[in-house]
């Protein structure tokens, strides 16, 4: 049996000179910098530091020599084969930065863009402010009351003290859905041209006191334009009780105007007449743009009350005794109270709406900016 060949020289083995180490070591290196792709990297590593690639087969050579020649070409192999793994995690983490800084680009989302093609819907204004109107006696303890549109002659006229000859129960003023074929007992059937039949109805159907606010459609001959239209919607309020006055009265409307318009708001009161109320007056409310202060100021001119300092907001008064025997009330115990406006007229002071055309015609761009509020 021989000795072993302990003169054997390891840079006679092809694969382990040292020139041919850094031959693989430079090539492995030139290949992933010249890797422009993750992809193409991986490719590249598969090649050099795979099963088969140069420097795994050098490796696999170092188990032929002698002991005392595998220390210094292990070492060989081995210093090689880590600068190949280093460079190769380098030129990875090159590559994957430029890949997220690309992503950043290319993905980016604007997300001031509209985030739905579908255009978000709004409800209208009108509900929206009665629903607020009602919320604010409601939180006062009055009832919503409703009652039909296609109403009754007698709960439209005749009930609040509207007499045959009055100039609103005029065809120019009324529609008029069925009259009474010849029968004076029937009552005309018409459009209800307030909400006042409500607060008959309601006085009817409830024993006192009574405190209800009546929202509603209601029609009047009128031509549709900027501040007309025959189909709008008023809200008004009716309060029965023992002891009522006209400074109850004028408590509940400061009270609305300010939920509705903000702290420091006012009415007054200045007289006029009304059939259904005795006194009636007509209520204005500080002027919520100058709040007065244009009043005998020249420096300072409102355009929306014309420096006057007031806008009028509707009819009010005390309920006509009248009107409370003809629902059955004894108006030398009780005594009411009862005011009402247009919603339209109102949502035009709110936001400084000039056109009530706009409110009807069904124009989106008109009831989007007010949104979705409940």
């Amino acid at each position: 049996m021989s000795a072993p060949n302990k003169s054997y020289d390891p840079v006679e083995v092809e694969a382990l000179k040292p020139e041919e180490i850094e031959r693989m070591r430079d090539e492995a290196l030139a290949a992933f910098a010249a890797a422009d792709s993750l992809d193409a990297l991986q490719e590249a590593k598969v090649a050099h530091t795979g099963g088969t690639s140069p420097l795994s087969l050098a490796n696999r050579e170092i188990g032929a020599l002698p002991p005392h020649a595998k220390a210094e070409a292990g070492k060989r192999v081995g210093m090689a084969r880590g600068a190949v793994s280093k460079a190769f995690a380098a030129r990875q983490a090159e590559l994957e930065a430029e890949r997220d800084a690309r992503v950043l680009v290319e993905e980016a989302v604007d997300v001031t863009l509209p985030y739905d093609r579908t255009p978000a819907g709004a409800r209208h204004p009108l509900t929206t402010l009665s629903e607020r109107i009602e919320d604010v006696f409601v939180a006062m303890g009055y009832e919503v009351a409703e009652g039909p549109e296609v109403e009754a002659e007698w709960f439209n006229f005749d009930a609040l003290n509207i007499g045959p000859d009055h100039p609103a129960r005029g065809m120019q003023d009324t529609f008029f859905v069925q009259g009474p074929k010849g029968r004076e007992t029937e009552s005309n059937v018409v459009l209800r041209t307030h909400t006042s039949p409500v607060q008959i109805r309601s006085m009817l159907d409830r024993e006192p006191p009574v405190y209800v606010i009546c929202p509603g459609r209601v029609y009047r001959s009128d031509e549709l334009d900027a501040t007309h239209t025959p189909v709008f919607m008023q809200v008004e309020l009716l309060a029965v009780d023992e002891g009522l006055t006209m400074s109850d009265l004028k408590g509940t409307l400061d009270h609305m105007v300010q939920a509705l318009f903000g702290e420091g708001m006012t009415t007054r009161l200045r007289p006029n007449f009304f059939p259904f109320t005795e006194p009636s007056a007509e209520m204005d409310m500080v002027c919520y743009v100058c709040r007065g202060e244009s009043v005998g100021n020249p420096d300072r001119p409102c355009r929306t009350c014309s420096s006057e300092g007031w806008i009028e907001l509707g009819g009010c008064g005390m309920v006509n005794p009248k009107v409370l025997t003809a629902a059955g009330i004894d108006p030398e115990k009780y005594s009411g109270f009862a005011f009402g406006f247009g919603i339209e007229r109102m949502l035009m002071f709110r936001h400084n709406v000039e056109d009530m055309r706009d409110m009807v015609e069904g124009d989106v761009r008109f009831t989007r900016p007010f949104g979705m509020e409940i």
